[in-house]
């Protein structure tokens, strides 16, 4: 088995860190590299993403690309958020993330990854070679990606909660799922119909 774990300080109070993790799919958005992609699709989300939640990830490591299915087994409001591999390739598989509120304006992120490879000893092989590298590159890029999000050095806002983020996920699709981008702008668009029409 291999357990691999990053952590990373970002200035922003720990519910906005929280509510940002809470939706995977956020998250495989910052994992985007030479090496490693990674796509998550919610399946069936439980109340505020919680315990219960599937979700599908999809990884291309180095040309190589993995498949598999998860749940979240473990959700502690500000504190905790686990999931497990249901169904795929690895023997085991399961992603932890965990938030330390450092002060009113800062929040330690933890991310690990214990994982055993599928492939019997040739999994071992590439494990040791390719795929633990290319899981702490990723996850430390990700990482870096979402603090600069989240301290607004990065190139979108992602204040929303959790509740207005399933409304949204609703809307994108009755669009035939649309990316949510498209979907928030078709709602803004129309919000500002109806603000121009009230003002007249």
């Amino acid at each position: 088995m291999t357990l691999v774990t990053k952590s990373i300080d970002i200035k922003t109070p720990v519910e906005n860190v929280f509510t940002y993790f809470a939706r995977p799919e956020h998250v495989s958005d910052q994992i985007k590299s030479d090496a490693v992609g990674m796509t998550v699709v919610p399946m069936d989300i439980k109340e505020g993403m919680g315990v219960g939640t599937t979700f599908r990830i999809i990884g291309d490591f180095s040309g190589k690309r993995l498949e598999w299915d998860c749940e979240t087994i473990e959700f502690v409001r500000n504190e905790k958020i686990s999931a497990k591999q249901i169904e795929g390739p690895f023997k085991k598989w399961q992603i932890t993330n965990e938030f330390k509120a450092l002060g009113n304006n800062l929040t330690r992120v933890t991310m690990s990854v214990d994982y055993e490879m599928p492939f019997g000893p040739l999994g071992a092989i590439m494990d040791k070679a390719k795929f633990a590298k290319s899981a702490e590159k990723g996850m430390e890029t990700a990482l870096y990606n979402v603090r600069g999000l989240l301290e607004g050095n990065g190139s979108i806002p992602v204040y929303i909660t959790l509740d207005a983020y399933q409304k949204l996920l609703a809307e994108k699709k009755k669009m035939n799922d649309v990316p949510v981008s498209t979907a928030l702008t078709a709602i803004l668009e129309k919000y500002n119909e109806i603000e121009a029409k009230a003002q007249n």
